[in-house]
């Protein structure tokens, strides 16, 4: 039984494109269908979640965190008897907008486009969705529900459009089709976004533990996991690694989840929405993490960007992606005709704002090895990461 505020699918505010609807799928089941068989979505296998794609076949990609995610989103769904189906589709497009090279991908392009507005990965995400994917004869994008967008561009939190920060692509698509931006997004998508940070957390120590970034018994020592850790340790004594690394995470996302929904419960009796309108209209976000859990959640946090996304061994790689990913923006807004035909069509002159924004748009959708291909053609060099 669906719960009084979840969202339904039969009352979604519907397509941009009027399109009739599936006979066997709900509107965002057919969501969820045409984001995993869109072209953004199978990239994500070939682009960085922390470790590039020639250090290791175990590592996290793009594609494998964000099926992760869509799990333990799909998962908590299920429990709060919302829509999985809205729950998971906003969970494998978080990521779509993702350059090559993970956030330092992001980093450098955004310096290098910084004429043409810059670059954020959630406001490329929905202009795939809504303008770059061509699948269809009669409309660019998927032409997915407004739920679905709504959720992609909200599930951090209320956009403030008065806020200089936020990118043009939302604000622009916003005064094409209002997303309601400064309410909060329906229970789903606030479930989606705390499910990456669940994911992500626990599978980067894994990760990290594979990679020799850190040790257990600097597990054991953490915030957070410490005591999972060390309670592994004590129980296990000389577990191998991937035996150790299994039975954390278990211990570590269970708690992570069952405060998670513990503390969403409680928001919700006290709240007590009727419908989906109603979570929209909360002061404050329905799904979270109790107070205590959020601040340990930040802790743990930080020992992993001083451990892990900022160890030297990292660092090392991703300051030569930046290269990779800054050269290619220069030679290609200075020669557009080194891009393929029908991208180099849609360009201005030379080095103007509006060969920069194709340029922009053409190596956001770069995989990490296409990237590389691509700089070795163009300048001639080899690059190893």
């Amino acid at each position: 039984m669906r719960a009084s505020y979840a969202t339904v699918p039969a009352a979604s505010r519907g397509r941009f494109y009027p399109e009739p609807e599936s006979p066997t799928r709900t509107c965002f089941s057919r969501d969820r269908d045409r984001i995993i068989h869109s072209t953004a979505f199978r990239r994500l296998k070939h682009k960085t979640q922390v470790f590039v794609h020639d250090e290791g076949d175990y590592y996290r990609t793009r594609l494998t965190h964000s099926l992760e995610v869509a799990q333990i989103a799909r998962s908590m769904a299920r429990v709060l008897a919302l829509d999985e189906d809205l729950a998971e589709a906003v969970a494998l497009a978080h990521d779509l907008g993702h350059t090559p090279f993970g956030h330092a991908g992001e980093t450098a392009l955004s310096a290098a486009t910084e004429a043409a507005g810059g670059f954020d990965h959630n406001a490329h995400a929905l202009r795939l969705l809504t303008k770059l994917e061509h699948r269809y004869r009669d409309f660019d994008g998927l032409n997915l529900t407004w739920e679905v967008l709504e959720g992609l561009v909200k599930h951090n939190g209320p956009v403030d459009v008065r806020s200089a920060k936020v990118p043009e692509p939302i604000l622009s698509f916003d005064r094409k089709w209002p997303l309601d931006l400064q309410s909060w997004c329906g229970l789903e998508a606030q479930i989606a976004a705390l499910a990456d940070d669940i994911a992500y957390i626990n599978h980067d120590i894994d990760d990290g533990l594979r990679a020799a970034l850190f040790t257990a018994e600097d597990i054991a020592d953490a915030p957070l996991a410490g005591p999972f850790a060390r309670d592994v340790l004590a129980q296990g004594g000389d577990l191998e690694l991937s035996r150790f690394i299994g039975e954390l995470v278990r211990g570590l996302m269970s708690a992570l989840i069952g405060d998670l929904l513990r503390e969403t419960r409680a928001r919700l009796a006290v709240a007590n929405p009727s419908s989906a309108a109603d979570v929209r209209a909360a002061p404050t976000a329905l799904a979270s993490f109790s107070s205590a859990m959020a601040n340990d959640v930040v802790t743990l946090k930080k020992f992993l960007h001083e451990r892990m996304y900022r160890h030297p061994r990292v660092m090392q790689v991703m300051d030569r992606a930046m290269e990779v990913v800054a050269e290619l923006c220069s030679r290609l807004s200075r020669d557009p005709a080194l891009m393929p035909p029908d991208w180099a069509e849609r360009c201005g002159g030379p080095g103007d704002v509006q060969t920069l924004a194709v340029v922009r748009d053409y190596i956001a959708g770069m995989t990490d090895r296409y990237a590389l291909t691509e700089y070795t053609r163009i300048t001639g060099k080899d690059i190893v990461l």
